[in-house]
């Protein structure tokens, strides 16, 4: 898992990092606001943010408020790391987006606790997208079928995309999970079976 730590004190950074570090988290650092807004804005941003409250530049407040507010931002879990303790400061930063918060000077375990939290919640965010790509492409699959169809009227073999003619049931077995069996319709057995049971009944009949 990849953090991003927004922290303009360099020895809280440090500590920051190496307890993530030693946690087996992938850790990137910026030391004010502007540098963690330009961080999440890059395509692959860490999906876990530690943003320190007071920085220069841009608060992390701001830096909330704004990428929440961007729609080509993809979502990440914040957490807020806060001097204040006043319930002012927590609500104003829950409500410009922040998922969680932890005030300095933090405990370690209580870090580690949250973070695991975030981490989790990026995991089930993750696979939840992971399962509706899924399901779109399940339907891309099921609309295709309920399209027109170019059928042969003679051979009743089905053109595909790239112009290739193939039967019936391979074309519904590339694009569907049908399974094909084959067997005889009563119009079929009349005209055409019926007709040559009795043609090779009557060739094997004695002279």
């Amino acid at each position: 898992m990849r953090i991003l730590i927004a922290e303009d004190d360099p020895e809280t950074a440090r500590l920051l990092k190496a307890l993530l570090v030693k946690w087996g988290y992938e850790v990137t650092t910026v030391r004010d606001g502007a540098q963690a807004w330009e961080a999440l804005q890059a395509k692959g941003a860490p999906p876990l943010v530690i943003l320190d409250l007071m920085m220069p530049y841009m608060s992390g407040i701001e830096v909330c408020q704004r990428f929440r507010e961007t729609p080509a931002c993809q979502s990440c879990y914040i957490i807020l790391l806060t001097a204040k303790t006043s319930k002012e400061d927590v609500v104003a930063g829950l409500a410009a987006g922040a998922d969680d918060y932890i005030t300095k000077p933090f405990d370690i375990q209580e870090l580690r606790a949250r973070v695991a939290v975030g981490a989790r919640i990026v995991e089930l965010q993750e696979s939840l997208a992971e399962r509706v790509h899924e399901l779109e492409d399940a339907l891309s699959q099921v609309k295709q079928l309920r399209g027109l169809l170019p059928i042969c009227s003679y051979c009743k073999k089905i053109r595909d995309d790239q112009n290739y003619w193939q039967k019936v049931e391979s074309y519904l077995s590339q694009h569907s999970d049908a399974q094909i069996s084959h067997s005889v319709c009563p119009d079929c057995y009349a005209d055409i079976v019926k007709p040559e049971l009795e043609k090779l009944h009557r060739r094997n009949e004695p002279h």
